[in-house]
């Protein structure tokens, strides 16, 4: 059975960008004849207060795009909120450590993001490997000046896949990726062990989201190997721009659910989110599950899609 998974930061009320990948995510799952796992991620908690996380499950719930287990739902492979699941991740991040992959980085904000270091084409920073060496003696005079965080050594590489919806994707992992977080200085799991974990023990065998994190699939695949997890298939969907080309963010209250809700019903926000991404030729009512029926990536665009003027 195909088993999706939705899974949100609740770091403040839904736009239509987060939407947009909840319903493609519940649509693909659900047209196979599959079902959906709702995991919330709040790692960090002090973005991610409960409050947003019940908010997010009602609204859900109002439009039709109720998850199977997870959540509050709870379910076999519980608990479903990362905050919770600590102990888990430490498990894991141990089989790192005993390989020898795993290494203390003393490195601040400003020297990461240094003129002169390497950088992806996207501006994302590579990390120049600056700590992978230090002695024993070396790390005990800086861990008395600052906690570290730990970072996982990466091969020099190149891992590849095929995308669900945009085709076949590689990275080389010391080139293009560098060693990555697996925890930060505050003892808080990084996202990147996090969601491997989580997925693989939940049963994932489908992954949709942003084509933002498309760039993070490489180096996630190879710690499904590295780790002896079995790895889902990955679909990355287009993002959602406003009409003047701006991605949707949380923080400027672009399109929020709460907003949208006082203007239409479940199924016009449905509907016209459908237009938007194809899946129907005008913006009419539509349920979730009547969309399933017809679903199909073929319509989806490949690139960003721009909200039409005056859809919403």
């Amino acid at each position: 059975m195909t088993v999706g998974r939705y899974a949100p930061s609740p770091s403040g009320r839904m736009h239509l960008g987060n939407l947009c990948c909840c319903l493609l995510a519940w649509l693909s799952a659900k047209s196979k004849g599959g079902k959906v796992v709702l995991r919330i991620e709040d790692l960090d908690q002090a973005r991610c207060p409960r409050k947003f996380a019940e908010l997010l499950q009602q609204d859900l719930d109002w439009l039709g795009l109720s998850a199977d287990e997870g959540g509050d739902k709870g379910g076999p492979d519980g608990p479903y909120y990362q905050s919770e699941r600590s102990g888990i991740y430490q498990q894991f991040y141990d089989i790192l450590w005993k390989k020898g992959l795993v290494y203390p980085c003393f490195c601040s904000r400003s020297q990461l993001h240094a003129a002169d270091a390497p950088h992806r084409s996207d501006g994302q920073v590579v990390y120049a490997g600056t700590c992978r060496h230090l002695t024993p003696e070396e790390v005990a005079e800086k861990s008395r000046r600052r906690p570290p965080a730990w970072r996982v050594r990466v091969p020099e590489e190149t891992i590849g896949f095929t995308d669900g919806h945009l085709g076949y994707y590689e990275e080389n992992l010391a080139r293009d990726c560098g060693d990555f977080y697996l925890r930060r200085a505050d003892g808080v799991f990084a996202y990147q062990l996090a969601v491997v974990v989580d997925d693989a023990l939940m049963g994932v065998t489908e992954v949709v989201r942003g084509a933002d994190l498309l760039s993070s699939t490489p180096r996630q695949l190879w710690l499904y190997r590295t780790l002896g997890l079995q790895a889902p298939e990955f679909t990355h969907m287009p993002l959602l721009l406003a009409p003047d080309g701006r991605r949707l963010s949380k923080r400027d209250g672009d399109e929020s659910l709460e907003h949208l809700q006082a203007k239409y019903t479940p199924e016009e926000i449905i509907g016209r989110l459908a237009y938007a991404c194809g899946l129907q030729k005008a913006p009419d009512p539509r349920t979730p599950a009547e969309l399933a029926e017809n679903f199909s990536w073929e319509k989806v665009p490949r690139r960003d899609i721009v909200l039409p003027e005056g859809l919403f």
